[in-house]
């Protein structure tokens, strides 16, 4: 099964760099996709709810992570605080624990901010407004959009890794330096508009199929940067401090230094930026979550 859909993806890509971009090129490209997805979906937790609450939760864990990360901790998470009241009373310890594991914990205090406002401002409902949604903390206009794609089944454009991923695949086989305006049009011109939800499912299985089978594309875009190793980075260090001050310990910065094996002035610098996110406090020369 699986080598008729790669024999019908290079059939296209011939047709495109031979005829260019047309309406019976997106139009074939479109149910080509969605065909895969019909056969090939994934069966992923938050597919299952159109809750703009549990979406909200996994876009902002897949932000930067790989899905078979993000299916446990989401489960979890939402076992824990199903809703925005739950997770706004919940401590920030409580919610940066249940978080642990997916890095970029910023995004979980984004989370937790979030619940706060919608509670406090919003009457526990998300706002109805991609605008109003780019105003809160972590979420950006691509992730206001897909919230609104999954949650309420609108059409709106927006492009993430795996759907970048799949029209360079297609469309620019041999272009470089690849800007997101060019494929925006694309992604316009091809939604399923009586589904967008599962159009943009179906994207994402495909870039995700893509991801494991060709070298990839998305090098070629403009807005591509290559991740910085975790093994030794400030990243790993953040996490490490924050795993440690979750047990409940209060530590100074010495006490902290030896046990990381960290040098001094690296961990003030971290621990002077944690503390300024919000993600730590300090008391009597003690740091503690």
């Amino acid at each position: 099964m699986e080598f008729d859909y790669i024999e019908k993806e290079h059939e296209l890509i011939e047709n495109i760099r031979n005829q260019g971009i047309n309406e019976d090129v997106l139009h074939h490209f479109t149910l080509h996709v969605i065909s895969f997805y019909q056969h090939h979906r994934r069966e992923l937790p938050w597919r299952t709810s159109t809750d703009p609450y549990r979406i909200l939760v996994s876009e902002m864990m897949l932000q930067q992570t790989q899905v078979d990360r993000v299916i446990p901790k989401y489960i979890t998470f939402i076992s824990l605080f199903p809703d925005f009241s739950t997770l706004a009373a919940a401590s920030r310890k409580d919610v940066l624990g249940a978080w642990q594991g997916l890095g970029y914990n910023r995004r979980a205090q984004a989370l937790h901010t979030i619940a706060h406002l919608v509670m406090d401002t919003y009457c526990g409902t998300l706002p109805s407004s991609v605008e109003e949604l780019t105003k809160f903390p972590g979420i950006g206009k691509a992730t206001a959009s897909a919230i609104f794609v999954y949650a309420h089944n609108v059409p709106l454009v927006f492009i993430e890794t795996n759907i970048r991923r799949v029209f360079i695949h297609f469309f620019f086989q041999d272009s470089h330096n690849i800007p997101d305006n060019r494929i925006e049009p694309l992604v316009a011109a091809t939604i399923w508009k009586e589904n967008p939800r599962d159009w943009y499912n179906s994207l994402m299985d495909y870039g995700s199929l893509l991801k494991n089978r060709v070298p990839n594309p998305n090098v070629r875009s403009s807005v591509f940067r290559k991740q910085s190793p975790f093994q030794g980075s400030d990243r790993q260090l953040r996490g490490q401090i924050l795993k440690k001050l979750l047990t409940g310990a209060e530590m100074t910065e010495e006490d902290l230094a030896e046990e990381l094996a960290v040098d001094p002035a690296r961990l003030a610098k971290i621990l002077t930026t944690m503390h300024r996110e919000g993600l730590i406090t300090s008391h009597a020369s003690k740091w503690k979550v």
